[in-house]
């Protein structure tokens, strides 16, 4: 675990997608940094409960929200209840929430295709419209994105997704322009493979062969993600808005031919 230095002190975060893996890692980065954390999951809830308690545990303030973030209803009740539990305040979203199925493209149904796209874009639309709303009320605050290396970097199967990442980064360009003069920062952290219960048994040859392409010889853990987000919602980061940082590992780094 990284030092904590109380870089979120005082700060309330809503972290959607927060029952397990990248979701879970945020959480808990943001509350041992001094933030509440309001920790959103659809399902889950056991899983919510789990981060919930491990963060109170710490000392930290949280709270298990449930909604269904397909429903662009659901998302601004989510964001206004997250801030009602914060005493009225809002300081950091990130919208972690999201799904990869694995599909062709030759047969995928448009409906599959917009499953895919409101959960992963439309969700993150619908929640960022809401928190700024309360952002701009409080003197501003942050929203993160969280995209992937497939938004440059398209995998087979993978069509529906990598194409909702890579408008979730230009969401955040196109909200960071739009929202700067509200004090309001958005960004986008673009995960490579991170690391998860039983992966490498899943998927062994997929896990070798980025432990060969990264520089760093590893994949990537949930506090990686969570550092990252830390950093951006912190004061360090204040001049840092319209940006995609990503966290990889230095996969992007390697040439391709």
């Amino acid at each position: 675990m990284p030092p904590v230095s109380g870089l979120l002190a005082g700060q309330v975060a809503l972290v959607t997608g927060a029952g397990g893996g990248i979701g879970r890692g945020i959480a808990l980065r943001f509350a041992e940094e001094g933030a509440a954390v309001a920790v959103h999951c659809r399902t889950s809830v056991d899983a919510a409960r789990d981060v919930a308690g491990r963060i109170r545990a710490t000392g930290a303030r949280a709270v298990v929200l449930r909604a269904d973030l397909a429903d662009e209803d659901a998302c601004r009740n989510l964001v206004h209840e997250a801030a009602r539990w914060g005493g009225g305040r809002l300081t950091a979203l990130v919208n972690n929430a999201g799904v990869q199925p694995q599909q062709e493209l030759a047969g995928m149904t448009a409906a599959a295709w917009r499953a895919v796209v409101d959960t992963n874009l439309s969700s993150v639309f619908a929640c960022t419209q809401a928190a700024v709303e309360v952002m701009r009320g409080s003197g501003g605050g942050t929203v993160t994105h969280i995209a992937s290396v497939e938004a440059t970097h398209p995998a087979p199967l993978h069509a529906h997704y990598c194409a909702s990442k890579t408008a979730v980064v230009m969401h955040a360009r196109s909200a960071a322009l739009e929202y700067g003069p509200d004090g309001i920062r958005v960004n986008t952290v673009s995960p490579g493979l991170v690391d998860r219960e039983g992966l490498a048994e899943d998927w062994p040859e997929g896990v070798e062969r980025w432990r060969r392409a990264a520089p760093a010889g590893r994949l990537g853990r949930p506090e990686d993600i969570g550092d990252a987000c830390v950093f951006l919602a912190s004061p360090l980061a204040s001049w840092i808005t319209g940006h995609d940082l990503v966290v990889d590992g230095g996969v992007s780094a390697r040439p391709t031919w």
